[in-house]
């Protein structure tokens, strides 16, 4: 199988561009389903990706139904609904859809799941106010106000629970999950960011960024990264591997090192950026 470290210079670039994934990038090209269809494919026994091949979205499978992490956004909608199917899950078995942040490429296809499917659509009330208001990047059709999450709220669906945390920077709302996966019945503590971009300014913000990145350092025994962008953690490249391992590998997501290391990285940017501010001030 191949080492992990070859997949840390995609990793790193990424983190040094220190933008919002894909923002940069043609639109255009963003916002084809056409092009920005992947496969959906099996990560964790009860963990899958359904996202796009810029933006993610995660199933959680659950004993009482299932979770879906972000909603994608516009034509991209239709990649995570058929990706649940052909999976073998049914939509309308989702019981819960937790937005990572209110951004439209996040939170778009929110409104969608709640009218066809009955999701249940949690975020922070930050997140949930801008969501209310003026929208950053661009318009995107706004979900009925559903629940409000908050730092140590927990949620409980079947044998699952998820722990949350509000780590706000990239929006005052980001909202960031603790949960477990399995590999083979095993268990790994998974954390999903909500909101790594670093393509905002002011010192208030990059402050709040700076100590948020510091309490997901804290979070013990942190063993897997599930990004909201999929560059983040190099998802495909990590499915790759997964695809070739063999009996006695290691799974190539649980990776405590390049979480660890990618958070310094991201702080250590957020500081250049604050000192930056503070220096023309």
């Amino acid at each position: 199988m191949k080492s992990k470290a070859a997949i840390w210079p995609a990793l790193l670039l990424a983190c040094l561009l220190g933008m919002h994934q894909g923002l940069a990038q043609d639109t255009a090209e963003l916002d084809d389903p056409e092009l920005q269809r992947v496969p959906p494919f099996q990560v964790f026994d009860n963990l899958y990706y359904v996202g796009a091949r810029w933006v993610s979205a995660w199933l959680l499978e659950t004993d009482q139904g299932l979770i879906l992490f972000d909603a994608l956004y516009g034509d991209l909608v239709d990649i995570a609904i058929d990706g649940i199917r052909e999976l073998g899950f049914d939509p309308d078995d989702i019981r819960y859809l937790i937005v990572s942040h209110a951004h439209y490429d996040h939170i778009g296809g929110a409104r969608r799941f709640q009218q066809e499917f009955g999701a249940v659509v949690l975020m922070t009330e930050a997140d949930w106010q801008l969501s209310e208001g003026e929208p950053d990047f661009r318009d995107y059709p706004r979900p009925m106000r559903h629940l409000s999450l908050g730092n140590g709220d927990t949620l409980n669906l079947g044998r699952t629970r998820l722990q949350f945390l509000q780590t706000p920077g990239h929006t005052l709302g980001v909202l960031s999950t603790i949960f477990t996966v399995y590999d083979g019945g095993y268990p790994h503590t998974a954390v999903m960011f909500g909101g790594a971009g670093l393509n905002f300014a002011g010192a208030d913000r990059l402050q709040m960024y700076i100590d948020s990145v510091g309490r997901l350092l804290s979070i013990p025994d942190v063993e897997v990264n599930v990004s909201n962008h999929p560059d983040s953690s190099d998802v495909f490249a990590r499915y790759e591997m997964l695809q070739e391992r063999r009996d006695g590998d290691p799974h190539p997501f649980v990776d405590p090192e390049s979480w660890t290391a990618w958070l310094e990285l991201m702080r250590r940017n957020a500081q250049t950026m604050l000192d930056a501010e503070t220096t023309a001030n």
